[in-house]
């Protein structure tokens, strides 16, 4: 096949393709104009966040066979108009699945235990005990929504921290176990501590943590969200975090971030995310959670099997 790169990825993957057979171009410097005026010539397409494929991109593809994105969220391909075109959609979060359960581990116990305050405070000569007292995870219950390979891996890290995990999954049964507890929404609103979201973007999910979700919840409650930043309100979450109902959160995305996730809108900050930014109630980093020197390389790996194996 003739396979078009859109987007940079680790060399392993175009490697992999050409040792098969296939012939990779990249050109990670092309305009959408010009992959417009060039997607008839090819077999597939690999991209990352560059650009979103839309239909009127796929109405050119008149030979694409697949279109593989190298990483886990599928919300800028129109997977429906492509698949109603016989055009396989492909993407990779068994490879990257394994550091963002280890990244939403790190930002929760350096949430709880006040490590960056802390670090920041030890530098400018400041030794602060008392003020930064924390707090243990052991013994508190942890509710993750969505149980796919991001939600799953971050279980199976919890696992020896003494907690409770609750999974809720709408789309999925029976996956419970010694450890997990397949539970309904009601059973998390009641008993949780902490809640991780672990949620494609869709039409469903946008915004699925707002004010009245918060609300529902029984205890004050820390969130974490290393999915996507508009699954979460950052508005209503900051109403919540002034009134004490979230006591802290952990945030990998944000709205805010341009569609390739390379950059935030720094044109387009309000003032929530202001507030974001000067709170030492909330722990940031700049969409990293599955940005391992190995999911790098997984991902490369696990993309290139499954575009081989068509």
């Amino acid at each position: 096949m003739k396979i078009l790169f859109i987007d940079s990825n680790h060399s392993l993957l175009h490697e992999m393709l050409e040792k098969a057979g296939h012939t990779c171009d990249l050109y990670y410097h092309w305009t959408k104009e010009e992959i417009i005026a060039n997607i008839h010539l090819y077999d597939g397409i690999v991209i990352r966040s560059k650009i979103k494929i839309t239909k009127d991109i796929l109405d050119k593809a008149t030979r694409l066979k697949f279109i593989a994105r190298a990483g886990a969220g599928m919300e800028n391909i129109d997977v429906e108009h492509a698949e109603s075109k016989g055009i396989k959609c492909l993407h990779a979060p068994e490879g990257n699945r394994d550091a963002v359960g280890e990244h939403a581990i790190g930002m929760l116990l350096s949430l709880f235990n006040n490590l960056c305050r802390s670090n920041k405070q030890v530098r400018e000569g400041k030794w602060i005990r008392e003020g930064n007292r924390g707090i243990e995870l052991m013994g508190k219950t942890v509710g993750i929504i969505g149980y796919g390979n991001m939600g799953s891996a971050f279980a199976e890290r919890l696992k020896g921290f003494g907690v409770t995990i609750l999974v809720y999954d709408k789309y999925k049964k029976n996956f419970g176990n010694d450890t997990i507890i397949e539970s309904a929404l009601e059973q998390l609103f009641a008993e949780a501590d902490v809640i991780s979201l672990h949620t494609p973007l869709t039409d469903e999910t946008h915004y699925m943590i707002n004010n009245a979700f918060i609300n529902s919840f029984k205890k004050n409650i820390y969130i974490i969200n290393t999915a996507r930043g508009k699954c979460l309100n950052t508005a209503d979450l900051v109403t919540n975090l002034k009134s004490g109902k979230v006591a802290g959160a952990c945030l990998d995305v944000s709205e805010y971030e341009m569609v390739s996730f390379e950059n935030i809108d720094t044109t387009a900050l309000p003032e929530a995310f202001q507030y974001l930014i000067q709170s030492d109630q909330v722990l940031l980093s700049s969409h990293i959670a599955g940005w391992t020197h190995e999911s790098n390389e997984k991902i490369a790996k696990v993309l290139a099997e499954k575009i081989m194996s068509l």
